[in-house]
């Protein structure tokens, strides 16, 4: 039964590297925490593949073991091919918007792996399973995995992503896969030199014309639709931080770094913890950072790197404005630098903004103008 579930896992994990279903797991990861997004992945996998086990275990009482298992191999060489098959922009993520973060989430993967080739390796994989239950799980941990991982590398390493490789790598895979099911349930007359020639010959003009419009765009230097979203969020996930660093003014003004007990030494501490929910950081008293807060810091990378703060919090909204303790930390350092003060926010940007006008109207409108910019 375990190995139903690991062979179901591996199969899943390898045929979505790169597909749309992991660059929609990337995108989501810009809007909500980590964690919504792969509950979501569980929940929308787990309806849309329960639907596909359950398929393929009807349709193994109605078809003979040899049949399946001849058709399985036909289907895995044509996911192979399907792999290599450029996706195209899709819009799956604003699907059910509106619905919050897990349930949106879920409902993209559900929609999205309808009919897709995903689904279709769940159903052939359930005909012939002897634990079909097992199958689910090992399809749904390899749709989780995909998805985490895809989020993982692409906060990571951006535009150097290796998605073509990743594509030949699992097209070669499910190649070997639906090529050995032909190789031991074909009748033997059927395995001549010249039908095993004709067969091989389909394969290579297929995966030639399959693979020609992505040849064309990396010969272009133009970027992948998996390429992009990876190269957004990492930025997302690093214009912060990048910002605050810019604001350091360095040993050369400060002559000795204070790291935590400077007010920037002790931010780019919180920024290693944005994503955490409840993580217990205790705010360091605004007298603490008196000696740091006289120091000379540029007052437009203040407002850039707290405008993007802001922006980060409007995103991330569903009613729950102080879920992330750490990204508030950030918010009241920097109101600490512009204002001395920290402002109160509870979500209502609008009376955020009424309340930047009243400490301080020129620092306020030049930060309104700036999350007005970042968000057009």
């Amino acid at each position: 039964m375990f190995q139903e579930m690991i062979k179901s896992l591996f199969l899943i994990f390898i045929a979505e590297m790169g597909d749309k279903t992991q660059i929609l797991a990337m995108a989501f990861a810009t809007r909500f925490k980590v964690y919504e997004v792969l509950v979501g992945v569980f929940i929308g996998s787990l309806l849309n593949h329960g639907i596909a086990v359950a398929l393929g275990s009807y349709l193994s009482n109605l078809i003979p073991i040899e049949t399946i298992q001849m058709i399985a191999g036909f289907l895995f060489i044509g996911f192979a091919l399907w792999t290599l098959k450029m996706d195209e922009d899709e819009d799956e993520e604003n699907k059910g918007k509106n619905f919050g973060p897990v349930l949106t989430v879920a409902l993209a993967f559900f929609i999205g792996e309808l009919g897709d080739k995903t689904q279709l390796t769940a159903i052939t994989l359930s005909v012939d399973a002897h634990f079909p239950v097992f199958v689910l799980l090992g399809t749904v941990t390899g749709m989780v995995l995909t998805s985490a991982l895809g989020i993982f590398v692409g906060s990571k390493i951006g535009e150097k992503v290796p998605e073509f490789a990743m594509k030949l790598i699992a097209a070669g895979i499910f190649m070997i896969f639906g090529i050995g099911k032909l190789y031991s349930t074909l009748p033997k007359e059927y395995l001549t030199p010249a039908n095993i020639s004709i067969f091989f010959s389909v394969i290579m003009v297929s995966t030639y014309l399959l693979l020609k419009p992505t040849l064309k765009l990396r010969k272009q230097g133009e970027l992948s639709t998996f390429k992009e979203t990876a190269i957004t969020l990492y930025e997302y996930t690093h214009k912060i931080k990048e910002s605050v660093d810019e604001i350091c003014l360095g040993e050369d003004t400060c002559k000795k770094c204070e790291g935590k007990g400077c007010i920037i030494g002790y931010t780019k501490n919180l920024m290693e913890h944005i994503g955490e929910r409840e993580k217990e950081i205790s705010f360091i008293n605004p007298q603490d950072f008196s000696k740091s807060l006289k120091k000379d810091f540029d007052e437009e990378k203040v407002i850039e790197s707290l405008s993007m703060t802001m922006v980060y919090l409007m995103n991330d909204d569903q009613g729950d404005p102080m879920k992330d303790i750490s990204i508030h930390k950030v918010r009241e350092t920097l109101e600490m630098i512009l204002f001395k003060q920290t402002l109160d926010y509870n979500g209502n940007m609008n009376q955020y903004y009424e309340n930047l006008r009243t400490i301080n109207k020129r620092i306020g409108d030049k930060l309104i103008k700036r999350v007005k910019e970042l968000t057009e």
